[in-house]
């Protein structure tokens, strides 16, 4: 088997080698048939993994690959982790992977216009985007597929640097420039909590092997850290870590660099926010389950955090006008609701969140760049309306993202969202009642930014430019057909993993499981005994406080902005008026950016300044430099003055001089 999970991890980044090195050489179809070609293998060959582990074949595989240093008997390798919680990662990542590799022969076309006319940087950049997708499909599955923190440091900093050059691919704009460069440093700040919690590990652990630090974390559970007056180790180590996830899934207040990322091509955005880098921190928190579980303060931290994201980034999307962002707000609040699940011990709920949002979240990505291909790359909403009869498979498509999304009962999106909110209400972890109120109110939310960005894109009124409107027509086949292939796991996907991934023993079952819940944190268990199928949690869930949200939700932004909007197409433009202060501030995105552009970009701009002032130009220039040559100058006028070219003053100097030198001679 070790053959077969190396070839899944290298096949992907073989396409990028030959697509990237060779671009020019193979041509535009060489390069999409290279990378596609390696991500189609690793797809199948990890749904194999997958069904082997669901039919009990397969076993754990745990070990080394490639041994690149032993420093004071800590061994640095590269290996591999494949387990049931690896092979779900796996299978999801390269799925949507794949649709988002097809979808790119379709996005990306006519790629060539949106560079300046004899760009350099424009030059062969359809083929150096499908090895920038390929190469971040390998790095995505080093992170998941790693056995030990050397190697998971690796693949988390390799996403990010990959996630750097999509982002900021159409380099000729600066919005774009800005945008790239933002995510960067906003993840630096994640990544060194992160690599301070890797460190922490070896120091304390002596170990980067999960499995050793994994079983040695209980002889530690007591062990306090003489910072702040004593703190936990386990304490400190998850916080740590979870600061690297806070960058990587973009929660509160690491979130800023998210939105601001639709400034790549819509592919990326649906591979990075749907199921690879975003959902990199929900990974590791999971798979350092055994950690968590020693620490509840740790908990509660990723509890508070999680939930904070969820509500008040989703209340963002209700006042966004451009279609993706409104989709980018959705997963920074999805995001939330994962990582809250994670801080109630419900990692299961977590990851299976995770997977059904992978789903319908690329799904509703790629139903936007379909609608902007029709709009010619316009992405303002405010300027759509009526497009269900041009775009039926996009319309069609982006339904039932939306309804996935806001968990209308039956679609993936209602039991993994529902299974959340549930275990989060039996949590007893401090700040679960906080988290648990909001988690509920954003279901209302969540249905009220969606439909208001269905409503306003596909019915009502065609508010688009004639020239637009002559042009409408649906999507070419290779852009509609990731589409219909993502619709249905986001329908039915929930139907079949539900009850092996929350209510059996699928996770605990063989000599190894990939996550650990203490009997105290376990939150999922009185889902486990109210269970009586899969029918049953629908009909009951029908009955629950979140489906009448999400039903008001929906029934509101009908109302608004399907029948109001229809009468008067300003209503949502004299909404936000309406809402004033609250608008505002929604507008300002709470002022997160305002604050890191004056006080982060600003407060180093200003003390460079103040260096460049004070310590290059006052002391290295003005002291050093110009000053030491002044010296000289001022010496040299001086000593001239000795030079008089009298003999009889060089010989009383001479004389001066002797006797001076006499007179130390006799002293010593």
């Amino acid at each position: 088997m070790e053959n077969v999970y190396l070839t899944i991890v290298l096949a992907p980044l073989l396409g990028a080698i030959v697509a990237g090195f060779f671009g020019e050489r193979i041509g535009r179809r060489g390069a999409h048939r290279a990378t596609i070609a390696g991500v189609a293998v690793s797809a199948v060959l990890s749904l194999w993994v997958l069904a082997r582990f669901i039919w009990g074949e397969a076993t754990v595989f745990n070990g080394p690959v490639y041994t690149w240093l032993v420093s004071d008997g800590m061994h640095f390798e590269v290996g591999f982790l494949v387990d049931k919680l690896t092979a779900v990662m796996m299978a999801t990542v390269t799925f949507v992977s794949l649709m988002v590799h097809l979808y790119t022969i379709g996005y990306m076309a006519d790629d060539e216009h949106n560079w300046p006319h004899g760009a350099l940087s424009g030059k062969n950049s359809y083929q150096r985007f499908f090895s920038y997708i390929s190469l971040f499909t390998f790095s995505m599955l080093m992170l998941v597929m790693s056995n030990n923190f050397m190697q998971l440091f690796f693949g988390w900093e390799a996403v990010g640097l990959v996630s750097y050059l999509l982002i900021g691919f159409w380099s000729t704009r600066e919005s774009a420039v800005f945008a790239n460069l933002k995510a960067f440093l906003v993840n630096r700040v994640g990544d060194f909590g992160f690599i301070l919690g890797i460190a922490a590990i070896g120091m304390y652990f002596g170990s980067m092997d999960y499995a050793e630090v994994f079983a040695k974390a209980p002889e530690l559970a007591d062990t306090q850290v003489a910072i702040l007056g004593g703190v936990s180790l386990m304490t400190l180590i998850g916080i740590l870590l979870f600061i690297g996830a806070m960058g990587k899934s973009a929660q509160v207040p690491l979130h800023v660099w998210l939105p601001d990322s639709m400034e790549g091509p819509t592919p990326i955005s649906a591979l990075i926010h749907a199921a690879t880098m975003v959902t990199a921190g929900v990974f590791m928190v999971a798979r350092m389950s055994p950690l968590y579980e020693l620490s509840e303060t740790a908990l509660s931290f990723i509890l508070i955090v999680g939930a904070s994201t969820a509500f008040f980034m989703g209340l963002i999307g209700l006042v966004q006008n451009d279609i993706k962002r409104v989709v980018a707000y959705s997963t920074l609040s999805q995001l939330g609701y994962m990582v809250t699940a994670l801080g109630a011990s419900a990692y299961a709920a977590g990851i299976f969140h995770l997977m059904t949002h992978a789903f319908f979240k690329a799904l509703l990505f790629l139903a936007a760049g379909s609608v902007i291909i029709a709009m010619h790359h316009k992405q303002d909403i405010s300027h759509m309306g009526g497009l269900r009869k041009y775009m039926p498979i996009t319309w069609l498509t982006a339904l039932i993202g939306s309804l996935a999304l806001i968990g209308f009962p039956g679609f993936s999106g209602f039991f993994s969202k529902d299974a959340i909110i549930e275990a989060v209400g039996h949590s007893e972890l401090f700040g679960s009642g906080y988290a648990s109120l909001l988690l509920t109110a954003g279901v209302f939310v969540t249905a009220l930014y969606s439909f208001r960005m269905y409503f306003l894109v596909f019915h009502g009124r065609e508010r688009m430019d004639e020239h637009t409107k002559h042009h409408l027509h649906e999507s070419p086949w290779v852009v509609t057909a990731p589409l219909v292939l993502l619709a249905i796991p986001s329908v039915f996907i929930g139907w079949f993993a539900i009850e092996p991934m929350l209510i059996g023993d699928w996770w605990t079952t063989g000599d190894w499981s990939p996550i650990v819940v203490a009997a105290s944190h376990d939150t999922l268990q009185p889902l486990r005994e109210h269970w009586h199928g899969q029918a049953a949690f629908v009909e009951h869930g029908t009955h629950a406080l979140p489906f009448y949200l999400a039903m008001a939700g929906l029934a509101l932004a009908a109302l608004i902005w399907w029948v109001l909007h229809a009468w008067n197409p300003r209503i949502d433009e004299l909404l936000q008026v309406f809402g004033g202060p609250v608008t505002r501030v929604l507008q300002d995105k709470y002022g997160f950016d305002d604050f890191n552009q004056r006080f982060f970009a600003g407060g180093s701009r200003g003390l460079g300044r103040a260096l460049w002032i004070t310590g290059d130009r006052t002391v290295i220039d003005g002291a050093m430099v110009n000053g030491s040559a002044r010296t000289v100058g001022r010496l040299a006028l001086r000593f001239r003055h000795l030079q008089t070219g009298y003999l009889y003053h060089y010989a009383i100097a001479m004389i001066v001089g002797l006797v001076g030198l006499l007179t130390v001679f006799v002293t010593l």
